[in-house]
């Protein structure tokens, strides 16, 4: 099982003041970057960078590329993902994808994982793009882009929701035929589209080993029985999702943790809608961190019991605002790992950078987890590896995971 970062940039505006200080934005970027270079130095194996826009507070990672491309210049092993990039075309024009991400790939000497998506309602609506057709445009788009990254000349294409005549669409990435390519899947249908499509799933639910362990068996049986990939080569892998804080005692990084894993919850379910209507958005003008901190203050004065939702994307909300597998002492995150690791998940993707986290109890966090838990599953991965290879006997597909 390998194991990766996972950032929103998450830039909360400061309790005291209605909009963020000067240099706020500034801080959070750095001490990513810091964050990532001190990763590759311990020997994580993956960072994966979102697309977000217009979520304030919760995401300001809305240029990935450029993090990534600073990110390549900083490190030397760790891969370098998009998690994910917005592919409806009015977000991002299929051949300007296919040429930052060559880029990258060189930049980077290919290094590049191609993780792909439809982005959010709220999204779609500054770009024009109707939210019914989000899906759909994930996967044209997604399907010439990769045409656009492996043939010379890219022979054109009539579709849809975007037409573009002959083309040689250049550079070309360093990976043959294109860098692996993922789908964000926080539900459990889109992971089954990803096997049925030879891509790998960017599990974003927050699921359970056991739950892990239940889409492990169907999407590899979906990859040997009904794959048909969307691109030249295929990467048949699943990732899980969730809050990481390592300290000395499960104590402390409870303490610790529960506020920055509170935040990310809140403020990823602001704007969806409850009851039935949908919030009214007031750009520029929310707070969001001082509207957290009024709901929590009402959830322990009414003894702060919530029971877990049925509905998969309530839950999804519900477990990304506890502190989960992941957050406690060395010994007690890498007995929860080793459960993921028994179900034959490929990677686990850790969000160390949320809410109104200390840059440098982050950094210490992660250097206990680098020394204290890394090393055991890094021993063991040639043995995950093949347990693959016993999964993909009998595939002719071309496989470029680097799982």
């Amino acid at each position: 099982m390998k194991f990766g970062l996972f950032y929103e940039l998450q830039t909360p505006r400061p309790l005291e003041s209605d909009q963020w200080h000067e240099d706020d934005e500034f801080n959070i970027i750095q001490e990513a970057l810091d964050q990532i270079e001190f990763a590759d130095q311990l020997g994580f194996d993956y960072v994966f960078e979102v697309e977000h826009h217009f979520l304030e507070e919760y995401a300001h990672s809305s240029a990935p590329e450029v993090m990534l491309a600073a990110a390549s210049q900083r490190t030397k092993n760790i891969r370098l993902g998009h998690g994910i990039i917005h592919m409806p075309v009015k977000h991002n024009h299929p051949a300007r994808v296919a040429e930052r991400i060559s880029t990258l790939d060189l930049v980077s000497n290919g290094r590049v994982e191609f993780g792909t998506g439809e982005g959010g309602t709220f999204e779609a609506g500054g770009f024009g793009t109707k939210a019914e057709d989000k899906k759909a445009q994930w996967e044209e788009a997604t399907r010439e882009c990769l045409r656009m990254m492996s043939e010379l000349p890219y022979e054109g294409h009539k579709g849809r929701f975007f037409d573009m005549p002959a083309r040689n669409v250049i550079p070309k990435p360093r990976q043959k035929p294109h860098p692996p390519v993922w789908v964000a899947a926080s539900r459990r249908e889109t992971v089954m589209v990803a096997a049925r499509l030879g891509i790998g799933a960017l599990g974003f639910g927050f699921e359970t080993p056991e739950e892990a362990e239940d889409r492990v068996a169907n999407y590899w049986e979906l990859v040997r029985e009904e794959c048909m990939p969307i691109g030249k080569a295929i990467n048949p892998a699943l990732v899980t999702v969730g809050n990481m804080m390592c300290r000395p005692t499960t104590e402390e990084a409870v303490d610790l943790a529960q506020g920055g894993s509170g935040f990310f919850s809140f403020s990823l379910g602001y704007g969806m809608p409850k009851n039935g209507e949908v919030r009214e958005r007031q750009p520029g003008r929310e707070h969001l961190f001082r509207e957290y901190v009024e709901h929590q203050q009402k959830i322990a004065a009414s003894g702060g019991a919530i029971d877990e939702p049925d509905d998969e994307s309530a839950r999804t909300l519900a477990r990304a605002a506890q502190t989960g597998f992941f957050t406690g002492s060395p010994e007690l995150i890498r007995q929860n790992l080793r459960r993921y690791e028994e179900a034959h998940v490929d990677m686990i993707l850790m969000m160390v950078q949320v809410g109104d986290r200390n840059h440098e109890q982050t950094m210490e966090s992660l250097e206990l987890f680098g020394k204290e838990v890394l090393p055991e599953f890094q021993e063991r991965h040639h043995l995950h590896q093949q347990w693959r290879e016993q999964q993909l006997d009998g595939i002719d597909f071309t496989v470029n995971s680097s799982i």
